[in-house]
Parts: structure tokens; sequence; C-alpha cells
């Protein structure tokens, strides 16, 4: 049989040193007790309480005024120190459910940083919540998507259209025309704008994509649109790559309408008249998400962008 818990071996609570903090501060049991919201008696039992819990008398009781003893100058500075800590603590866990502190994860294609977007999505962002950590990476949109889906990135700014693996979806938060860009030297370069069908005998140069992926879709869409067949002989690895590609005149390439801030000797921005193709720009983001600062990143690009897709 074991033998029973003496008061001493009990542990006292944070409620017990909150009392004790009121109480010294206030230096009377009535004003104590008014701040607190309890009853004198109440607040003088739980005191008493207190003193039995730690086994040492806290209060010298041959004073009329609250006077401490030195064991209990020694409690009300620890107390102090404990409340203190353990409500910066609780603080702490209640701005990380709201998602005001945290840290996310960012992908992002080159592309989304020549639109502007980019920026301005996470500046606004971080105006609201600036104790929150935001880690950007420029990965290509595919692996972007594929790690998102495992867990390994939180957030993604893409080019559509591209698969979107289960579990995931998208808002698009920005529809842009698409431009041509030509070399300086080429006939069609000084105009303000251009049928994209004049250009039919052109070669056209598009990103190393899956045909059915960003710009290669994009160029071949706006083609099928304008009623041709495009010559895509020629890729490369980025926009300046493929920039560098037509301003030596190895080809022309359809790129978005924000592109036009990359700006390389050679290469010369046109309209296309009457495109209806538009080159987006998404986000993309887990359906089911446990981390309240990636909620809260989700929730402003809704609230700036629409529900999305």
């Amino acid at each position: 049989m074991s033998a029973p818990k003496s008061p001493r071996a009990a542990t006292f609570e944070l409620r017990h040193l909150r009392y004790f903090i009121a109480l010294v501060e206030e230096k009377n049991f009535e004003r104590a007790a008014a701040r607190l919201g309890i009853a004198q008696p109440g607040l003088s039992q739980q005191i008493l309480n207190l003193e039995r819990l730690v086994g040492i008398p806290l209060l010298n009781r041959a004073k009329r005024s609250v006077q401490l003893t030195l064991s209990g100058q020694l409690l009300f500075d620890e107390a102090r120190k404990i409340v203190a800590q353990a409500d910066l603590a609780l603080s702490e866990l209640q701005r990380v459910g709201r998602g005001q502190t945290g840290r996310i994860s960012i992908g992002y294609v080159a592309s989304a940083a020549y639109s502007g977007v980019l920026t301005e999505s996470l500046t606004a962002f971080r105006q609201e919540f600036p104790d929150i950590e935001l880690q950007l990476v420029e990965i290509e949109m595919r692996q972007q998507l594929t790690m998102i889906s495992e867990g390994e990135l939180d957030f993604g700014y893409i080019r559509p259209p591209a698969p979107i693996p289960a579990g995931l979806t998208t808002t698009t938060v920005l529809r842009e025309p698409l431009v041509v860009a030509l070399p300086e030297a080429h006939p069609l370069a000084a105009q303000h704008a251009i049928d994209l069908a004049a250009l039919s005998d052109q070669t056209f140069i598009t990103p190393r994509q899956p045909a059915d992926v960003g710009f290669h879709s994009n160029t071949l869409d706006a083609c099928k649109d304008a009623g041709l067949t495009p010559k895509v002989s020629a890729t490369g690895r980025d926009f300046t790559t493929i920039m560098s590609m037509v301003a030596v005149g190895l080809g022309i390439a359809l790129v978005p309408q924000s592109l036009q801030c990359l700006q390389l000797p050679g290469v010369r921005y046109v309209s296309l008249a009457r495109n209806r193709v538009t080159s987006d720009l998404a986000v993309a983001y887990r359906k089911v998400e446990g981390s309240a600062a990636v909620r809260a990143f989700v929730a402003h690009h809704r609230a700036r962008h629409g529900r999305g897709a």
C-alpha cells in the first residue's frame, strides 16, 4: 500500500503564482482580490494553499500590512519570471495558431518575377505578417508541383498549363497577353502590331517543355488560333537563353507581355493583333494544409485574386 502524498509533494499551478504576484503588487488582500476578480476569502485560502505547497511561510503575519519573508521575496522574483515566460510562450503559440509566425518555402518560375506579381504579393503579405519567414527558390514548374505534393515545398508560382498532382489546387493570379520577340533586323520588328499568321514561315523557339505544358503549349495554342502550324525546332533552357537565341536570328518566340522588361540587345517585342491566347500565372498549393502560416499565405492570395481553380 502506497503512502499518502504529503501536501508538499503536490505542485503549485500558474494560478497560485498569479494570485501571489497580485497580492504582493497590491500590498492588500482586498485590492488584490478585486484585481483578480475573486472573493477576498478565496484569495486568502489560495495563499495559504501556496504556502502549504512550498512548505515555507511566504508572508510575515506578525505585520498588519502585506510583507514578505525572505522566502516570499525569492518566490515573488521568480514567479514574475515564470509567469512572464508562460505568457510569452502562450502568446507565441497563439500567433503560430493564427498563422502570424512560422516559415513558408516558396518556389517560383523566373517569369513570375518578371511579371511583378511575385514581389507585389510577397511585399503585401510581409506588411501584414512581418514575423513569418519567407524562403524563395527558383525551380522549374513541374518540379515545384512534385515538391509541393511531397511536402518539400509549401507554395509555388507556376505558368499553366501543367499536370496538377492529386491533392493540389491552383489560383490564377495574372492573365497577360502574348507578344512576339523578334530579331532587331526582322522586317516586321518595327511594326506596332502584327498578325501571327504573317509569321507562318518562321522558326519558333520554346522552353524545353512537353507540348502540353507552359509556354510551349501557349505557343501551339496561339498559332492554332491564328490558323497556322508552327515550326518548333529550337528550345531554350530559360528566357534569357531564348532571347539570346532570338537576338542572333535563330528564331522568334511568343512570350508574356511582362517579359518586355528583359531588354537584351538585338531583340524587339511586338504586340500580336487579334490574339486571344493568354499566358497565365498561377499559384499552386495543397488543398489540405496543416501549417497555419501557409494557410494564411494561401488566404492572402485568394483574397487578392479570387478563389481560383
